[in-house]
């Protein structure tokens, strides 16, 4: 039974939203599981539909992917800008929690410890960016040498370093004849060649490093806000020490189950893992203020 209307499959003189509504239709009465090319529906819709239905689009490449690819996608692990942006938030956050409480604890007052939030915040923000940015551009470069080996070891024993891809193979369950054929493939294309032998010695896809720079400006915001925290109540007026290190305290909570989401991992152990360390700085960092406070003021 065709559940819509003979004159909704006319859609070629109809404006472009009672296009869009026809092919949500379609798809919703099942008399059709395909989505349509790329004009008829938004990216986004094709997007969404994709996901809760299950629906492919016939106009695309990717038709006939299997059922679970949705669901099958991998989080960036290369070392960009996820794991710049946890560590920047957690040394933001144990920095400048730690520096408030070892202030704090010398019995300054309170326009010292956010003058001394403040500049632990800027100069750790860039400190951090700048070290980030340099760590990342000289693993890149060391690749990048490693690439230069791997053309000229290629160029010289051509011979050897496709055995040593067939032994490589062999060892990862293929059969003699297939991988040798399969490295005979490979090696067909010199660059090719050069990103598998990467790839497989290295443990790093040579095309796929991480930038520095979004590594560096993520670690200069993350820590940049991790260590505005503690000083929140400061700003606000309450020049009180204990609510500084309950905001920090808060922050570390909240840093610990944001990473845990990344991870799959267990919130309430990530959070108070996060927690359990920083309060370890926090108590250490603030004993020597209390040591240098009581020695100044004797």
């Amino acid at each position: 039974m065709n559940l819509i209307h003979p004159e909704i499959s006319h859609t070629a003189a109809r404006p472009k939203r009672a296009r869009k509504l026809t092919v949500v239709i379609h798809l919703l009465v099942g008399t059709s599981t395909t989505l349509p090319n790329r004009h008829a529906c938004s990216p986004w819709s094709i997007h969404v539909l994709r996901r809760r239905f299950g629906f492919v689009n016939a106009a695309s490449p990717r038709a006939g992917a299997r059922p679970h690819e949705f669901d099958h996608t991998h989080s960036d692990v290369s070392g960009g800008w996820l794991r710049a942006a946890v560590f920047g938030a957690m040394d933001g956050l144990v920095t400048n929690t730690s520096l408030i409480a070892g202030v704090g604890g010398a019995g300054v007052e309170a326009h010292t410890v956010v003058l001394s939030g403040v500049a632990g915040l800027v100069a750790g923000a860039f400190s951090m960016a700048l070290g980030e940015y340099t760590s990342v551009r000289t693993s890149n470069e060391q690749i990048d040498a490693e690439v230069r080996v791997e053309h000229l070891s290629l160029h010289k024993h051509p011979e050897a370093e496709e055995s040593e891809l067939v032994e490589t193979f062999t060892a990862m369950g293929m059969s003699e004849p297939t991988a040798t054929a399969a490295a005979a493939e490979v090696h067909a294309d010199t660059e090719r060649a050069v990103d598998i032998h990467i790839t497989h010695e290295l443990g790093v896809n040579p095309n796929e490093k991480p930038s520095p720079v979004v590594a560096a400006g993520s670690s200069f915001l993350m820590f940049s806000i991790g260590a505005v925290l503690p000083l929140i109540p400061y700003l606000l007026g309450f020049e009180s020490l204990v609510a500084g290190l309950a905001v920090g305290g808060a922050g570390l909570l909240l840093a610990g189950t944001l990473a845990a989401h990344f991870t799959a991992q267990s919130r309430i152990r990530s959070a108070g893992r996060q927690l359990l360390f920083g309060m370890i700085a926090v108590g250490a960092t603030y004993l020597v203020g209390v040591l240098i406070g009581i020695g100044v003021a004797g």
